[in-house]
């Protein structure tokens, strides 16, 4: 079988911030290797530097030491092969849920005219169920189809990488089971290399090929690499009646609270 290519690669990945108190290592010498096609979650506690290692993927800050790799080249700003959601949509509220998808395609290779831009934002905003709210204003929408709209946006640009910090965190949990399948569904059309932050165990088992675990912070480091062995495509029926599914969330569940007993004990 053909190796899978390793576009997306950390290497010794270091950040310290300033702090009143003197210099904080938020993450130490994180290493990790992302393959073509592969959802990867990061899982972790607060605190442990999961969105300041997504955020230096996105290009959006620096690594004091080390860093990110794309096809073997140094990631130091943003770039049109990237696109984050965040965990909030972040919507221009002055704009329609179409005219937001639109004005990100306008730089890309498909925002040649308005009329492209538009029927681009449409598509998109059908594919991830939303396309009877094109013509509504954010603050018209539930904050679940806005999140459904971010997502639109950073998908309408045709990243090869799409970012993820905590997407669904502030949404309640039956919107967020219902945009877990939306991903999921947009995943298995676009195929793009998602790597997700997550804190929540059941999300990462469910969406992810591989889990990165993160010890707790400060000087926060990979842990554990955990490859799981559920196959695609998913239904969530399926994964949680697994045969492995309990062996694979009891095994993060004590890796998660072994860091945290180590954390506790060094306070």
């Amino acid at each position: 079988m053909k190796p899978l290519r390793v576009p997306l690669e950390l290497t010794g990945l270091s950040k310290t911030f300033d702090s009143p108190d003197g210099p904080v290592v938020a993450v130490e010498n994180v290493n990790a290797r992302i393959h073509d096609g592969e959802f990867v979650c990061i899982l972790g506690h607060s605190g442990c530097g999961k969105s300041t290692i997504l955020s230096i993927m996105a290009g959006l800050q620096r690594a004091t030491l080390g860093g990110v790799l794309i096809d073997g080249k140094e990631v130091t700003s943003p770039g049109a092969d990237r696109a984050v959601v965040f965990q909030s949509p972040s919507l221009l509220p002055w704009l329609s849920a179409r005219d937001n998808v639109a004005l990100a395609v306008e730089n890309s290779p498909a925002g040649s005219t308005r009329r492209t831009r538009r029927a681009v934002a449409e598509r998109y905003l059908d594919l991830v169920g939303t396309g009877d709210a094109a013509d509504q204003m954010p603050a018209q929408l539930s904050l679940g189809t806005q999140q459904c709209v971010s997502l639109a946006r950073a998908l309408s640009t045709q990243p090869r990488f799409l970012l993820l910090d905590e997407p669904f965190s502030t949404l309640d949990s039956m919107t967020r089971f219902e945009l877990q399948d939306t991903l999921l569904q947009v995943w298995e059309i676009e195929r793009k290399v998602v790597v997700m932050v997550t804190h929540d165990i059941d999300e990462a088992l469910y969406l992810a090929d591989v889990l990165i675990l993160m010890t707790d912070g400060p000087a926060a480091r990979v842990g554990e690499v955990l490859t799981l062995p559920f196959p695609r495509p998913r239904a969530r029926a399926a994964v949680l009646e697994h045969p492995d599914y309990l062996t694979q969330r009891h095994r993060v569940m004590e890796f998660l609270e072994h860091h945290a007993q180590q954390s506790r004990s060094a306070a």
